[in-house]
Order: C-alpha cells, then sequence, then structure tokens
C-alpha cells in the first residue's frame, strides 16, 4: 500500500503559480523583440540593479581582473572540476561514432555527427553563484565541437562574480556577458543589435528561465526543460533519519519551490527523518530557503515494498534520485524514469552537482519521462545521407514508384520513373 504521510502544496496552486510565471515572461520576450538592447538593459536595471549605460559583454581586461581576485586554490579546484566534466564528456563523445555502410549492393547508407554552430549557455548566479553550471554547459558544447559558445550570469551583488567568470572562461566560452533572467535567455535566442542571436539555449534556472526557453524552443534548440531542482531520496532502514535530513535538505535549499521526496518502506525512518529535518533547521545556514521548500513541496511516501517504490518513483519522474537501500541496483535496474541516478550512500547529489563528471543540467517536471540530461550528444545533429550506383538507383527506383502509387504522391513518384527509364536504358534493362 502506498502511504503519503506528508504532500506539498495541490495541482491547481502549482498551475496557477506556471499560469503567472507565463504571463511575465511573454511580456518580456515581446519587448526583446521589439526593442532589442534597450529592453535587454531596462530589465537587467530593473531585476539586477546592471547600470543601462554598461555594456553586458565583459571585455579580456575584466576576465583577467576576475582571476586575479580569486585564492589560486579556487582556481585549482575549478580547474580540477572541469577536468572530470570533459573527461566523461570525452567518452561520451567518444562513443558517438560516424557510419556508413551497403546496405544493398550499391545502396551506401550513413549518418554524421556534426557539432551545432553557436550555443547559449545560461549560468544561474543571482541568488547562488552556479559555478558548476559553467562547467557542465561550456566545457560539454566545446567537447562536442561547437565552434561559438557564449555564456551568461546574473551578476552577483551588483558584479560580476569572480569565480564564475574564471570557470566561464577556463571552460573555453568565446564571449561571456553579464546579465540574467528572462532578458539573458531571450537576448541569446532572439538577438540584439549586439548579441548574435545562437541556435540552442542550454543551463538550468529558476521557474521564468524555465518557462523562456519553453517559449522560445522552435525558434532555438533547447537542451530540456529545467525548472526548479527536485530530488527524490528513496530509503530503508540500512540508512538513518539525519542521513535522508541532510540529502533533502541539501537540494531543497536550490530554492523554496524546489520539491523533495523521501519515499522509504520504514515508516520509523520517516519518522526520524522528519525529526532530524527540524534539528537541521535550526542551524542550517539556509534554513530560510530549505525550510520553505519542505514545507510546501516536501513529501513523504510509505511503501510496503521495493516494488511499490518503483512505482511511485517512475511516476514522479525526478531529476536527482539517491537510493540509499539494501539493494540499491534493483533501483538502478527496474527504473526507468529519472534524470540522474545516486548509487548507495556512499555517493549523493552534490557530488553529481559540483565534481564527479556527471552532467547537473536535468530533467523536472516529469521531462525524465521522455529525455535524459545534458551531454554531448545535445549538442550534436546526427544527419544521415545516402549514396547509389546507377544499377541500385535502377532496382530501388521501381519499390519507391510503386509505393509512391499506393500513397498518391505523383511528384515522387516521377522522381523514381525518370530514374528507373533512364539507368534502365543505359544498363540494358
Amino acid at each position: 500500500m502506498i502511504t503519503y504521510l506528508k504532500e506539498g502544496i495541490s495541482v491547481e496552486q502549482a498551475a496557477d503559480n506556471d499560469r503567472k510565471v507565463r504571463e511575465i515572461v511573454e511580456n518580456i520576450l515581446g519587448d526583446i523583440e521589439a526593442k532589442g538592447d534597450a529592453a535587454v538593459h531596462e530589465y537587467a536595471e530593473k531585476f539586477d540593479g546592471w547600470p543601462t549605460d554598461k555594456s553586458f559583454r565583459l571585455t579580456a581586461e575584466e576576465i583577467q581582473g576576475a582571476y586575479d581576485s580569486l585564492d589560486e586554490q579556487v582556481i585549482e579546484d575549478i580547474r580540477f572540476a572541469q577536468a572530470q566534466v570533459r573527461n566523461f564528456a570525452q567518452i561520451q563523445r567518444n562513443s558517438m561514432k560516424d557510419v556508413e555502410e551497403e546496405t544493398l549492393p550499391g545502396v551506401i547508407l550513413g549518418h554524421k555527427n556534426i557539432p551545432m554552430n553557436s550555443v547559449g549557455c545560461y549560468v544561474p548566479g543571482g541568488k547562488y553563484p552556479l559555478v558548476a553550471s559553467a562547467h557542465m554547459s561550456v566545457v560539454t558544447a566545446k567537447v562536442a565541437g561547437v565552434p561559438r559558445v557564449i555564456a551568461c550570469a546574473p551578476p552577483f551583488n551588483g558584479v560580476p562574480h569572480p569565480a564564475i567568470v574564471v570557470a566561464m572562461d577556463m571552460a573555453g566560452a568565446d564571449e561571456i556577458y553579464c546579465f540574467g533572467g528572462v532578458q539573458a535567455v531571450g537576448a541569446m535566442a532572439i538577438g540584439t543589435e549586439t548579441i548574435a542571436p545562437v541556435d540552442m539555449l542550454v543551463g538550468p534556472g529558476n521557474a521564468f528561465v524555465a518557462e523562456a526557453k519553453r517559449q522560445l524552443f522552435g525558434r532555438v534548440g533547447i537542451d530540456l526543460f529545467a525548472g526548479p531542482t527536485e530530488t527524490l531520496v528513496i530509503a530503508d532502514d540500512t540508512v538513518d533519519g539525519e542521513l535522508c535530513a541532510t540529502d533533502l535538505l541539501g537540494q531543497a535549499e536550490h530554492g523554496p519551490n524546489s520539491p523533495a521526496v523521501l519515499l522509504t518502506n520504514s515508516k520509523q525512518l520517516a519518522e526520524d527523518t522528519v525529526e532530524a529535518i527540524k534539528r537541521q533547521l535550526t542551524v542550517l545556514e539556509t534554513a530560510d530557503i530549505a525550510g520553505k521548500a519542505w514545507e510546501d513541496y516536501g513529501q513523504i511516501i510509505l511503501c510496503d515494498t521495493y516494488e511499490e517504490m518503483v512505482q511511485v518513483a517512475d511516476d514522479l519522474a525526478y531529476e536527482h534520485v539517491q537510493v540509499m537501500t539494501k539493494d540499491p541496483d534493483f533501483f538502478l535496474n527496474n527504473m526507468s524514469n529519472f534524470g540522474a541516478m545516486f548509487v548507495g550512500p556512499e555517493t549523493n547529489v552534490s557530488y553529481g552537482d559540483k565534481v564527479v563528471g556527471t552532467n547537473h543540467t536535468l530533467p523536472t517536471k516529469k521531462a525524465a519521462r521522455y529525455t535524459g540530461g545534458l551531454w554531448v550528444g545535445k549538442f550534436i545533429k546526427t544527419c544521415t545521407y545516402q549514396r547509389l550506383t546507377e544499377e541500385a538507383s535502377h532496382h530501388i527506383g521501381q519499390y519507391c514508384s510503386r509505393l509512391c502509387a499506393v500513397e498518391g504522391f505523383a511528384g515522387h513518384k516521377a522522381q523514381a520513373d525518370i530514374r528507373v527509364e533512364r539507368y534502365g536504358k543505359k544498363l540494358g534493362k
């Protein structure tokens, strides 16, 4: 039996929140379309306090200044994290092969993996300077072979955050901008007088950034719908409430609308976790955010069996799934809907978020039902081609002609017929 010991806000309230966000984003994107740079400057001053007369694009001197302001240990840590992300991205890239095969005599079919020409990477940084997001997007795009990668992040306390700037630069960004929110995403996708538009937008963000990407999809490509952080902790009595509480609040601190769910078959663990959360919220520095997220979006779901837990977890289709059970591989082998899984208590979501090497830009709001997270393949178009000999064209053309007639496509049929006739005569058939 599946029992909800704690539930979050209602579906109706969540839908109303989404509607309000949708309307705000529509208006901002419309202004950028109509007024270009002027609109972007207007919103940057309104939301970020960025002076309207100051350029968004950072100069080489400003980028060097960011390096000069950081301790060498911070720079080394960024370098280490990027090496892990780059290494795993390269492993993924190496798995993608161009193919060319003769599938019938004289019929050559193949595909080429071609990187996109330009990508815009959004790095959240208004509330927390999410340095790791620069690794995940810029490094991965560059490993994929994208020639033009632009990166942007909002100012932090009124200025570009030096660690984010350094991370963008070390990752290989070709252009670095200091602006955020809908205005940044809109400027990169739509283009302005000073910013050439990109072919694809990637990177996580708040509800407004996620909605902007949704509305711009089609005009440009997007990686996925990456809204507020979601975390699901699947646990049994092999772990304790303190560990579960730490992993839940560790992700709830992303924002007041970040869902955090404990899924367990142990009522005692559920009760212990609730008590541990109460204790931790008295000392956690980000308790104002994490506590609000837990109050409004936190859930505790009690099941009888592992099978029920898999059923619930696949229905939730959450971004992050932390598995701490006697047999964690049961969930790895049986679950199908998740962004990233952290198998066993020895790992955790923050490792994936920051440094271990897998990508932290992951699907939310049930998008894990149909897509995985950001990886080099998102920046690459797999484009097919075909090459036929005259004899193969004569052979294939006869099948094509008859099938086109079945569908009533006279023009398509003519394309086949002219080749069947010409090559047939040439080959004496």
